[in-house]
């Protein structure tokens, strides 16, 4: 008898050691968990940021398309310099700017294609959208896409 009531306090001390070491495990895994909470969301804001950029790039060449003769494709140059010619506020907050890539108002053979045609040239533009995303949108991603639009040579008929 004299020997188990010596050992009470034993028993004690080692449930103590036994609570704070589940403890300390517990708090471990938490913490690991909300680093990969905060990892997907990230990438998640990123993937939504991407998608948005891609569907902006898509309503831009549509309007464009749409708008004829008045389409900033058909621009040179120096006319897409202008400031209100080659940047514009997009949807959900991008910024979209043009910018033509011949050189002045050379000429440029069309990107290959199935069937080449003779006096076909292509003016070369080139789009790009920005948008700023994530907590107080301190990220910023960027895409670029390049449009060929083909025009008849202004020499073709000389």
């Amino acid at each position: 008898m004299a020997n188990i009531k010596n050992q009470n306090g034993i028993v004690l001390v080692t449930a103590m050691i036994m609570i704070v070491a589940v403890t300390a495990v517990a708090v471990t895994l938490m913490s690991s968990s909300s680093i990969d909470l905060k990892i997907t969301n990230a990438a998640q804001e990123r993937e939504q940021a991407e998608n948005l950029l891609v569907g902006e790039v898509q309503r831009v060449i549509l309007e464009e398309g749409n708008r004829n003769s008045q389409s900033r494709f058909l621009m040179s140059v120096n006319q897409l310099e202008l400031a209100e010619n080659n940047t514009f506020d997009g949807m959900h907050g991008t910024d979209n700017v043009m910018r033509g890539l011949n050189n002045g108002p050379k000429e440029l053979d069309c990107p290959r294609s199935f069937k080449y045609t003779k006096g076909i040239v292509c003016n070369l533009t080139e789009i790009s959208t920005t948008v700023e995303y994530g907590t107080r949108a301190k990220h910023r991603l960027t895409v670029v896409v390049g449009v060929g639009q083909q025009m008849i040579s202004a020499s073709a008929g000389k």
